[in-house]
């Protein structure tokens, strides 16, 4: 008799759910089909909540795997191909391979397959295609359902993706909610001329970020305009941690896309009152922004520390301490846009506080104007280097570095470009931000350790750190530009230095031979 491991999927926690029969009929089916093929079932994996194309994230499909590696296992039985897999890349057909390596039989209702013999090499990447295929076509279906009802007028999702404000049921169709009064307070208290978010906060209880997005809604003006989409390629499925059922991004409809359905429902402020809400708005933006162009920078060290706890990069805030202002560099995961998805996909909490500008950047200066060049502090930390720079090289420490650093900086485009979508940025402000972060990454691209090592002396590193001896008395702008060719990366714990990584070009006989190396240097606490 064959051992096997039952393997049950359902895609969303609904379908789990004891009055739904998801689950249940599974595993009847999967009863029957050990009947019939004198199995086993040793053991069983229920995967919930994920979908077929994220199989491979969730920790279950990693224990199966692992399972699966155990010579007393002889297959793997599902009640259907797509409960194992509905793959939307190739890469999701590695999953088939462990099947191939590990000589694991997969048992289904109409018969086992043999992924390790000819004819199971050709069924079972042909059923995963199928499978795959069958999901997106349940998806162009949804997406196609859902456009044609915006189109007739009616709203295919939950009130909670509504404005506030504004409700709708099959029912009742469109109509307000009581929260419309605290809307319609915000627009009369903007036009009246209280244009300050933080007291127009305080005044209608909402968040000081949901203000202006309130005010930039056409639906209170009669119209409800769809100028976004659900990204429907494979790379817009965003999952949650371990696999679990994300979201899709959305990305911007075209002019002919577009939607504007007229509300059956008197407006609460004018088309022309909207309008001047508009004008102000911009307006307002504008002048900020060429504020914050003329004003001077506040930070020296923003977008160059990271956290020496949980490797998130460190944000700047201003707050107001007794009257005065004050300034800090804090961890990202503690910032709001990220605290909520942080604390609720499990990650541990990171314990790095809010560090007072001032004392930091001394010590990060004294360290670059006095550590960093005294020879007796930097040779033995080169010499340290150089004696086990093969094994440094082997290792592929340098590679796994950058392309960590690689992989934040493709996710912080990702973000930024989310965050214009959400008009949350300016096009010339979004254009600023990417070229920031390509000029970064077509330098780390560049700075790819190859396998033959690097011609770098001791006498490179102390060249090139030579220029920081009159770092004290560059201007911000000028120690910027700096600090990015030379140190790229620095990591900070409660106003300590942790660690410092230097970028050392070792310029020999011809120039475009040269390479860059990314030499750790341990920094000890600054007194």
């Amino acid at each position: 008799m064959n051992k096997v491991i039952e393997l049950i999927r359902v895609s969303t926690e609904k379908q789990a759910g004891t009055d739904r029969a998801g689950i249940p009929a599974q595993r009847e089916i999967n009863r029957r089909t050990a009947s019939i093929y004198s199995l086993q079932i040793v053991k069983t994996i229920e995967i919930v909540d994920v979908s077929g194309a994220s199989v491979l994230l969730s920790p279950e499909m990693q224990e199966l795997l692992r399972e699966m590696k155990s010579p007393d296992i002889d297959g793997v039985l599902a009640k259907e191909f797509s409960r194992l897999m509905r793959p939307e890349n190739f890469n999701d057909y590695a999953l088939l391979q462990h099947f191939i390596d590990t000589r694991t039989i997969l048992f289904l209702p109409d018969g086992p397959i043999d992924l390790s013999t000819k004819t199971g090499r050709l069924i079972g990447p042909i059923r995963a295609a199928m499978a795959g295929i069958e999901r997106r076509e349940i998806l162009d279906r949804m997406l196609d359902a859902k456009e044609s009802m915006r189109r007739a007028g009616k709203h295919p999702g939950g009130c909670n993706t509504l404005a506030r404000g504004i409700g709708y049921t099959k029912k009742q169709g469109w109509h307000y909610t009581p929260e419309i009064e605290g809307v319609k307070l915000l627009f009369r208290l903007f036009l009246e001329g209280h244009q300050t978010y933080e007291q127009l906060a305080k005044t209608t209880g909402y968040a000081r970020s949901s203000v202006p997005k309130l005010l930039k809604n056409p639906a209170y003006s009669g119209w409800m305009v769809y100028s976004e989409k659900r990204d429907s390629s494979p790379s817009g499925y965003v999952p949650r941690l371990g696999g679990r059922q994300g979201h899709r991004r959305k990305i911007a409809r075209s002019l002919e896309e577009t939607i504007r359905i007229k509300l059956p429902l008197q407006p609460i402020v004018s088309e022309n009152d909207f309008a001047a809400v508009q004008a102000i708005i911009e307006q307002r933006r504008r002048t900020r922004a060429e504020v914050l162009a003329n004003y001077p920078k506040q930070f020296i060290y923003n977008g160059f520390l990271l956290c020496a706890d949980c490797g998130r990069p460190l944000y700047t805030h201003v707050g107001n301490t007794h009257g005065a202002r004050a300034f800090y560099y804090y961890c990202g995961s503690k910032h709001p846009r990220y605290r909520k998805n942080h604390e609720g996909e499990g990650l541990p909490v990171c314990t790095n506080q809010h560090m007072r500008r001032d004392p930091l950047e001394a010590k990060i200066s004294a360290i670059l104007s006095k550590r960093i060049i005294d020879p007796q502090f930097l040779l033995p930390i080169v010499s340290d280097y150089l004696a086990h720079r093969d094994s440094y090289y082997r290792s592929g420490a340098i590679g796994d570095a950058l392309g960590k650093r690689s992989e934040f900086l493709q996710k912080k485009r990702q973000r930024i470009l989310e965050t214009y979508i959400d008009g949350l940025m300016a096009k010339d402000e979004r254009d600023a931000a990417l070229q920031k972060v390509d000029v970064e990454l077509n330098r780390i691209t560049g700075m790819q350790p190859a396998t033959e090592q690097p011609t770098i002396k001791a006498e490179d590193v102390i060249r090139a750190v030579s220029v920081l001896a009159e770092y004290p008395f560059f201007s911000r702008d000028d120690k910027r530009v700096l600090l990015k060719d030379l140190v790229p990366e620095i990591s900070v714990y409660r106003g300590d230095i942790k660690g410092l990584i230097l970028s050392v070009t070792a310029d020999r006989d011809n120039s475009h031979r040269s390479r860059t190396v990314k030499l750790p240097s341990p920094v000890p606490r600054c007194r």
